[in-house]
């Protein structure tokens, strides 16, 4: 089960591939993409992640943040991210805290699962049967 369209979406703060604070009201007024995703440098994830990467500038076009969201740690995403040049933040959730409060725990990883979150906060797209190819595409067609 993941959270409804239409309830609010868990507040958090936690670190970055970076090690900076990252919360969720840091982006109040803004398009929230938060996605989830089971491991770093594995094949659908590394696929999910570039294309997020190469739609990139689409999403800033929108002004619409993308998070990318696991239980590795730091370390881990600081080398994923450099690795594949990934552009967007990769949220530390190494205690599986974020994974929990967003419905995803896949008991020691993540569920791939997108939230979109309004600038209000609130839930407004639920995707749980992402495609890893095509799904940076998908969400920029659900924002429209």
């Amino acid at each position: 089960m993941t959270l409804a369209v239409g309830s609010e979406a868990p507040l958090f703060s936690t670190i970055d591939d970076e090690g900076k604070t990252v919360s969720l009201s840091d982006f109040k007024g803004k398009v929230v993409v938060l996605y989830f995703y089971p491991k770093d440098d594995t094949p659908g994830c590394t696929k999910e992640a570039q294309g997020f990467r190469d739609s990139y500038a689409q999403y800033q076009d929108q002004e619409v943040v993308v998070l990318g969201a696991s239980m590795d740690n730091q370390a881990s995403h600081q080398k994923f991210k450099e690795k594949y040049g990934l552009p967007f933040q990769l949220l530390v959730d190494s205690d599986g805290k974020l994974a929990k409060a967003y419905e995803v725990d896949g008991g020691g990883y993540s569920k791939r699962v997108t939230y979109i979150i309004d600038p209000e906060g609130k839930i407004s797209y639920v995707d749980d049967k992402v495609n890893t190819g095509t799904h940076a595409q998908d969400v920029l067609a659900a924002l429209s």
